[in-house]
């Protein structure tokens, strides 16, 4: 007589989709993908961070820059600090219960304590936490920069809250410095939130000076090692792209080495253009839209596609 199979039951306690034969096949393609790609290294255990924590926390921070903004509607003047304080510990508490986690994924198969993986942890947010100030001057100057730079704005305001270019740089900013702080899938995780919501996809080890400002903003991707001065302007669509992934001897694709544009100041890059490898891109350029570089550009160029040339014929002329 066969041995009777485990049975599943929805939220109704009904079992209505005969499911052992699936659980135990999914179970099999699971352990097979551990041990090709992970070597057998299992975890007993979800150690990875939340990505529902990462984008609630990150939202709390936006409200922590800018409590009387973005912050509750009851919030007054007089109760700004408070309002801030807290906000901060109880978000900070669960980024360092995130930092923790990225922590433990990071030191699999290393001799490193639990208690030594906490206090790393704190000592990083806490870093984190000192930079905030910094950080909210620097996205200051990037909201100023969207003032200065776009004619349709009515305030600062509107653009604090209306426009997905500001709203992808603060992710980044943010991102950066967890980044900067060896957290690289935390930081990754909120530049990522950012990307889905805005489709700006700007990678967090990016290095980007203050007074960034992306017009319109769809489809602009940065990748990880660009390096972008001060001043800076971007409209949508433009690339700041690797040309080519080198590769080891064993035909790996090898990682962080410089591949992306160094783009120097008060640089503006028009719709459309891609900018591929570790090019330089001089101070006060300007590039046109659609273009395609894939090299040097000195100070105070204006790069435009080739004029197309219209000629009329009479007679058959020019066949």
């Amino acid at each position: 007589m066969p041995e009777p199979k485990e049975q599943y039951f929805n939220d109704q306690g009904v079992n209505d989709w005969q499911l052992s034969d699936v659980v135990s096949e999914l179970r099999q393609v699971r352990e097979a993908w551990r041990e090709e790609y992970l070597q057998g290294r299992y975890l007993d255990k979800r150690l990875l961070p939340s990505r529902t924590n990462i984008s609630e926390i990150t939202e709390t921070l936006f409200k922590v820059l800018y409590p009387m903004r973005l912050g509750t509607s009851e919030i007054k003047k007089e109760g700004e600090d408070f309002y801030v304080g807290h906000l901060l510990a109880v978000s900070l508490d669960k980024l360092t219960e995130e930092a923790q986690l990225e922590l433990h994924y990071q030191s699999a198969g290393k001799d490193i304590g639990v208690s030594d993986i906490a206090e790393v942890a704190q000592q990083r947010i806490r870093q984190f936490a000192s930079r905030l100030p910094a950080i909210r001057q620097r996205i200051d100057k990037d909201i100023f920069a969207a003032w200065q730079g776009d004619p349709s704005a009515r305030s600062l305001d509107e653009i604090l809250l209306c426009y997905p270019g500001i709203h992808a740089v603060i992710h980044y900013r943010l991102a950066h410095e967890l980044y900067d702080l060896g957290l690289t899938l935390l930081a990754r995780i909120i530049t990522e939130k950012a990307h889905s919501e805005t489709g700006i996809d700007i990678h967090p080890g990016a290095q980007i000076d203050s007074g960034f400002f992306i017009d319109h903003g769809t489809g602009v991707v940065i990748g990880e090692t660009a390096i972008i001065g001060k001043r800076v302007r971007l409209y949508q669509a433009v690339t700041l792209g690797a040309k080519r992934f080198l590769t080891d001897d064993d035909g790996q694709l090898k990682k962080n080495y410089p591949r992306h544009p160094v783009i120097e100041d008060d640089v503006v890059i028009y719709a459309g253009a891609t900018l591929l490898g570790r090019i330089t891109i001089g101070a006060r350029s300007s590039i046109g839209g659609n273009i395609w570089l894939t090299h040097d550009v000195p100070p105070d160029s204006n790069v435009r596609q080739a004029q197309a040339r219209q000629n009329k014929f009479n007679d058959g002329d020019g066949i």
